[in-house]
């Protein structure tokens, strides 16, 4: 997989998106390179590698807008999505938009050819399974974030009708029907492995994405359904019992470039440093601190996790670092630093990463990186720095991945589904909503798992409630690009609920001298943050309404398809969908 990962698109049915037809973009449908492809088993392999990375390279900001800011886990200023108040115009809705809708136009042409593809019946399934699989995670993606969505199954024929600027809506609940229909289809073809650990999606990975489908269309027409309900456990279950997958011991380490391709890993982007761009995963530039490495181009440092964030975790930046009060679960350190934070896997060739040194210490990193980059003051408005999705330095890039890292460019991946989820889709399955619990033995078993490794000194409890499950989704899988959809679901069944927890929480800044308190702290261990207090000029709260709960579509998108502004239709996908 390594080497074909970043072949060239020309041959791997890139899209172009021409002027009149944005909307659903068109594979390429000429050229030799394309027609001569895919000859054998590993042409055919290695034709899918693409959709490992490269079509998701323009959703990364929106994966962190959505699924983070809007959630109210990230603060980044008063913009559209910490506000709720999201403008079709917005450049990275767009390039969301178009990512997305690319990515099935991707998975509908590689389909259709790998249908007459020269090669064994066995990678043919295997290919098709994968293709179909990224298809319904495009499509899963785009029904939480904008709601009613055209459906587009096969775009060469929608295409060859000249109606590409016509597609009604379809209701989203039909809409999930065709993404179940999508992964029951893939499972049909997927092998069950899991020996090699080789990242490529596989049958137990399609299926954890089926129960994670069906545990959000439970709700979609207002109550939760019992049978898809059932659904999710069944599904989830037989991932956790079967699929050979183990939590990764150490919660830190599923992050690390080392563990790419772990055992706790479903769905993963791999990305890679290459002459391809969009191969690459660039998180570290956008969530990093200025100085964070040595290539540059990082400019996180006036952003950072939020106050709402650390009030979940219960460890606040204003919290003396000498005693921090309930700062046991180790997700905490492994998802954002404070004052005090050291970290060995981060400039391992330093000796270790230490967050106050980094901002004071003008010797610390010699050149125009470290101190001198971020100014010697703490820019993070809510005195917390990002941790998931960094790699730190060059030597922990080699050391890590094997190669170097370059401008924007990291090899890193990004998990979009781990066996935690799993095992917490399963847990909250056993539940029947808000106030509700469960004593499940093997929902049990599953929180426990995945809350014990974050908390050891967690015992097993005797029940669990749904408020359980809830809070532990956001500790264990915050700035993963997911909270946000969490909220989204519960909104089709609890959407007064889902309001009222968006409106309670702390969204904005802190007031007051932050610096001058981490300053006092790494210069002489002395500590008084009383002068800190929560920005309350907040007017977040009152944004949120039933209408948050979906994204607008993109200004362009609404030219190109005008129909995007009307109702949604009926369709039966089970009677109209031949796969």
């Amino acid at each position: 997989m390594k080497k074909a990962l970043y072949f060239s698109l020309s041959v791997l049915l890139m899209v172009s998106l021409t002027a009149c037809e944005k909307f659903l973009t068109r594979p390429v449908e000429d050229g030799d390179s394309e027609s001569s492809y895919y000859q054998n088993d590993a042409q055919c392999i290695a034709g899918v590698n693409y959709l490992y990375n490269s079509p998701w390279y323009d959703i990364m900001r929106g994966f962190m807008n959505v699924g983070e800011k809007l959630s109210g886990n990230y603060y980044a200023g008063s913009d559209g999505y910490v506000q709720f108040n999201v403008s079709a115009s917005d450049k990275n809705l767009l390039n969301m938009s178009r990512s997305l809708w690319a990515i099935n136009s991707n998975c509908s042409a590689l389909y259709n050819r790998l249908q007459t593809a020269n090669c064994s019946e066995e990678v043919r399934n295997q290919c098709m399974g994968e293709v179909l699989t990224w298809k319904a995670y495009a499509y899963f993606t785009i029904i939480r974030t904008f709601g009613d969505a055209p459906l587009i199954h096969d775009v060469a024929a929608e295409m060859g009708t000249g109606n590409y600027n016509s597609i009604n809506k379809v209701k989203k609940e039909d809409l999930y029907e065709y993404v179940v229909l999508l992964l029951e289809k893939a499972m049909s073809l997927l092998p069950k492995k899991v020996a090699n650990m080789d990242g490529r999606i596989d049958y137990y990975s399609a299926e954890a994405l089926l129960a994670k489908v069906y545990l959000t269309k439970a709700g979609v027409t207002g109550t939760l359904s019992q049978a898809d309900l059932d659904n999710a456990a069944k599904y989830s279950l037989d991932v956790i019992k079967n699929s050979g997958r183990e939590l990764m011991p150490v919660y830190s380490d599923i992050f690390r470039g080392s563990n790419n391709k772990n055992i706790e890993a479903l769905i993963s982007w791999h990305w890679i440093v290459g002459s391809h761009w969009t191969s690459q995963n660039t998180f570290q530039s956008d969530l990093g601190m200025e100085g964070f490495c040595e290539v540059g181009n990082v400019w996180g440092s006036w952003a950072g996790p939020s106050i709402a964030l650390q009030d979940a975790f219960g460890v606040l930046a204003t919290d003396n670092p000498a005693s921090r009060p309930g700062d046991v679960d180790v997700r905490r350190k492994a998802t954002y630093m404070l004052a005090g934070d050291t970290y060995s896997y981060f400039w391992r060739d330093k000796g270790g990463f230490d967050y106050l040194r980094f901002i004071y210490d003008p010797t610390y990193w010699p050149g125009n990186l470290g101190a001198n980059s971020s100014g010697g003051t703490v820019k993070s408005p809510t005195g917390a720095a990002c941790v998931k999705h960094l790699y730190g330095d060059t030597a922990d890039h080699l050391a890590e991945c094997g190669h170097a890292d370059d401008r924007m460019a990291y090899s890193v991946s990004t998990h979009i589904l781990r066996l935690a989820d799993v095992y917490l889709i399963y847990a909250e399955s056993k539940c029947k909503g808000p106030g509700t619990s469960t004593t499940d033995a093997d929902a049990l078993e599953a929180f426990y798992q995945v809350r014990h490794r974050g908390r050891s000194n967690y015992n097993k409890p005797s029940s669990i409630t749904w408020e359980d499950v809830w809070k532990e989704r956001n500790l264990e899988l915050a700035m993963e690009g997911d909270r946000w959809y969490d909220y989204v679901r519960r909104s089709y069944y609890d959407m007064t609920g889902a309001i009222s927890e968006l409106k309670a929480q702390r969204r904005n800044r802190w007031n007051g001298d932050l610096d001058a308190v981490y300053k006092a702290y790494y210069e002489g261990g002395v500590w008084d943050a009383s002068g800190i207090t929560y920005d309350t000029a907040d007017a977040s709260a009152s944004n949120v309404t039933e209408a948050t709960f979906s994204v607008p579509y993109p200004s362009e998108d609404v030219v190109y398809n005008p129909l995007l502004l009307e109702e949604a239709i009926h369709v039966d996908v089970r009677e109209t969908i031949n796969l």
